[in-house]
């Protein structure tokens, strides 16, 4: 395994001497090959752009053969995977919230500026097919995205139609039964106005996980995507273009979480689950895009985009992940999601920059029935009985019971329906005082109206233990009997909806200076959001009510190009300050009695480098390197029992991320591509001591040899080609973990005009 670590150590050993942040992508010189960045609204250059986005282009994507969204995160710098494929996080900021509180989302992933739910990242429409660009951006994008990008914001934007007819297939077979067969081609339909593009996928794998009890595969993949475009630039209207866009999504699969039995000795060759009930999910998906672009002259453009995304999803797991049926969870849920915007760009000599306003809404559905077990609250069994029977007796009495009755079985059903609705108005603009120096300014006003409610039954559906078994503790067995129905009961009622209604202004000012044509440096402060709401406590069946959250992000840039432009060598640092950040807190009644409050109050740093550097046409090479250092500086939760976490770091928030590849093109149409990435160890939760909560670092190697032709290839390919194992979650209690995919090896064969 040595000599894995050692081609990391000489692919990263560049780094040490160079600095970059801009894209996982090889510069050029070429105006046809200059990466145009599009997700902060306005069409504008890499090199050009301050804030800290990673770019990965058509041509990157095919080089690395690079299939899902998660494959993007784990080639970027400061972005990693959480517990698996289930979500991300950006400088060390989960996606989900940094500890589980919360309703909306840190993050979002946009799908041609459409809105993904966040339920559904892990099996949603975030496939690599067919795509021109991605761009991931660290850092808050409240001025620009507003809702749900304190963290960041990750958009992926698909090929358009062409006045050209063009057409591609792709043939994909490799490791555990893993198959892609994919399409898309289009042309004009009017000669100049109308044209047409569709793309169609269908993917299928058995996943690297067996079930041994159901012989099945636990974690498959069964998807299918079709996507149709029009675009229509009417000759009778010079300057206006539309594009609608439809896709529809759907797959069957693995749960949002695929565990490994880590008690099977060498569980990572022998991955199995023993789960009786199917850990799946379902997702059905259908995106309309609409976007209207007239160009009204003197620098003057006007654009209108509207989204609509309907999803819905059936997920089911194995309460008790055993052969044995004791416990299972069926859930139901969807989103409906309307977005439009309207925006007005202006490009002049001094002053650029755009104006708009936003409209969002999104009404959600979630409902499960379940039979779950809930563990008997021991500790809290023998507090309530020791001023009765004193502290030995109650700790006893807490110890026999728990021994009989170690979880308490509940029959749990509830219906919980959420609505947002929000507009804000928001510009963001650049003023060129001189030929060098320019100011940077913008804001964002944010008003947002949230509706939560809740409705749940429960009943026990146990044997509780028979008093009459212990002798003269009888009385305490059946008032501990009482006071555990008493738990089940209080997890029955209704919640009203409650409506709250949030406001906020987000400033955003900076100042660039252009020292050269090629290298400009600036400094930008902005304010990042994301809104309050109310949480549902499944104990107390109540609605209990949280506040917003906010970060100062103080970021540094630095943009540069050299020889030419076939070296970009650029760089962001950052400090970010969070105050009343959301977190899940516990009040003592249980494990299901907890819910939002406002605790914590914590500080980030780091910085992204990246550089990038076509030597000829035929080698080039890309590195990156990123750092985040995260602390709770005050994180106290008086609620239940007092636990003070104040001094932990943030979970799924590895140090270091780094990455590098380069593309070799050899003569008589050979060609190759080696990539790596590492990430070090991060801790997976927030608790004490969290050292018993870290997975180690993991070091990733992928290679691909092709030959190509003019209208066809044919190429073979490595992921982890030298079989890291590595775990992403590992849950001690349990001896389940969800570990990294193991090395997989496959054939590519593509074709095209």
């Amino acid at each position: 395994m040595k000599q894995h670590y050692l081609f990391s150590a000489s692919l990263f050993a560049a780094l040490a001497t160079s600095s970059a942040v801009a894209a996982n992508e090889t510069p050029s010189s070429d105006d046809q090959n200059e990466i145009i960045v599009t997700g902060e609204k306005a069409a504008r250059s890499l090199q050009k752009t301050t804030a800290s986005v990673s770019v990965t282009s058509e041509r990157k994507l095919t080089e690395e053969n690079i299939l899902t969204i998660q494959d993007v995160y784990n080639r970027t710098a400061n972005v990693s995977e959480t517990y698996g494929s289930s979500g991300f996080s950006i400088r060390g900021i989960d996606q989900r919230g940094v500890s589980g509180g919360g309703d909306a989302a840190t993050a979002t992933v946009f799908v041609d500026g459409a809105p993904v739910p966040q339920d559904v990242l892990s099996n949603g429409p975030t496939d690599m097919w067919d795509v021109a660009q991605v761009e991931i951006f660290r850092g808050p994008q409240s001025t620009i995205q507003g809702l749900n990008a304190l963290a960041g914001a990750v958009h992926i934007r698909t090929q358009d139609p062409t006045f050209n007819w063009t057409v591609k297939a792709r043939a994909l077979v490799s490791s555990f039964d893993t198959s892609q067969f994919a399409v898309a081609g289009g042309g004009p339909l009017v000669p100049g106005e109308l044209a047409f593009r569709v793309a169609a996928e269908k993917r299928d794998s058995d996943g690297y996980i067996r079930n041994v009890t159901r012989n099945a595969p636990e974690s498959p993949v069964d998807s299918t995507s079709i996507r149709s475009k029009l675009l229509w630039t009417p000759s009778a209207l010079p300057g206006f273009e539309a594009r609608l866009s439809y896709h529809h999504f759907e797959t069957k699969g693995g749960y949002l979480f695929t565990y490994v039995d880590a008690t099977v000795p060498d569980y990572f060759d022998n991955r199995t689950n023993p789960s009786d009930y199917p850990n799946s999910s379902d997702v059905d998906n259908d995106q309309v895009t609409l976007d209207l672009r007239y160009d009204l002259g003197g620098g003057l453009s006007l654009s209108t985009l509207g989204t609509w995304t309907d999803t819905d999803f059936t997920r089911k797991y194995d309460g008790d992940s055993s052969a044995a049926s004791i416990a299972y969870s069926d859930i139901a849920g969807g989103a409906e999601i309307f977005t439009q915007e309207l925006r007005l760009n202006y490009e002049g000599d001094r002053l650029s920059g755009l104006a708009g306003l936003f409209y969002y809404n999104r009404d959600q559905y979630r409902r499960s029935h379940q039979v779950t077990l809930v563990p008997t609250p021991g500790p809290t069994i023998a507090n309530l009985l020791t001023p009765a029977l004193g502290a030995q007796t109650a700790t006893q009495v807490a110890t026999l019971y728990t021994a009989a009755l170690p979880n308490i079985p509940v029959d749990y059903t509830s219906d919980f329906p959420t609505k947002v609705e929000t507009m804000a108005l928001f510009a963001d603009a650049r003023y060129r005082l001189t030929g060098r120096l320019s100011l940077l300014g913008g804001f964002r006003y944010d008003r947002e109206r949230n509706k939560i409610g809740g409705e749940a039954n429960a009943r026990f559906v146990g044997t509780l233990p028979n008093p009459a078994d212990y002798g003269p503790l009888a009385p305490a067995f059946v008032g501990v009997n009482a006071a555990v129905l008493g738990l089940v009961a209080d997890a029955n009622g209704s919640a009203p909806a409650g409506t709250r209604t949030f406001n906020a202004f987000l400033p955003k000012a900076g100042v660039e200076m252009a020292w050269t044509p090629d290298i400009a440096t600036a400094f930008v402060a902005q304010r990042g959001y994301r809104s309050g709401g109310s949480g549902f406590n499944t104990a107390r069946s109540q609605l209990f009510p949280y506040d917003p959250e906010f970060t100062w992000n103080y970021e540094l840039s630095l943009r540069s190009a050299w020889l030419d432009g076939r070296l970009t060598v650029n760089a962001n640092a950052f400090y970010i300050d969070w105050t009343d950040q959301q977190t899940t807190a516990n009040f003592g009644n249980g494990l299901y009695d907890t819910h939002t409050v406002n605790a914590g109050k914590s500080h980030l740093y780091g910085f992204e480098l990246e550089l990038g550097h076509r030597v000829s046409p035929a080698f080039d090479w890309y590195a990156s390197v990123g750092h985040t250092r995260t602390k709770f500086d005050s994180f106290v939760t008086d609620v239940g029992s007092i636990t003070d976490l104040s001094g932990l770091e943030f979970p799924y928030a590895p140090r270091w991320t780094l990455a590098g590849g380069a593309n070799m093109r050899f003569g008589g149409g050979f060609n190759a591509n080696i990539n790596a990435s590492y990430r070090s160890a991060v801790y997976t939760d927030v608790a004490i001591p969290q050292a018993d909560n870290r997975v180690g670092a993991r070091t990733l190697v992928n290679a691909r040899i092709g030959y190509e032709t003019k209208h066809w290839s044919l190429s073979l390919f490595a992921n982890n080609l030298f079989d890291e194992k590595y775990d992403q979650y590992l849950n001690s209690f349990t001896n389940f973990a969800v570990i990294g995919a193991p090395r997989s090896v496959g054939v590519i064969l593509e074709a095209g005009f």
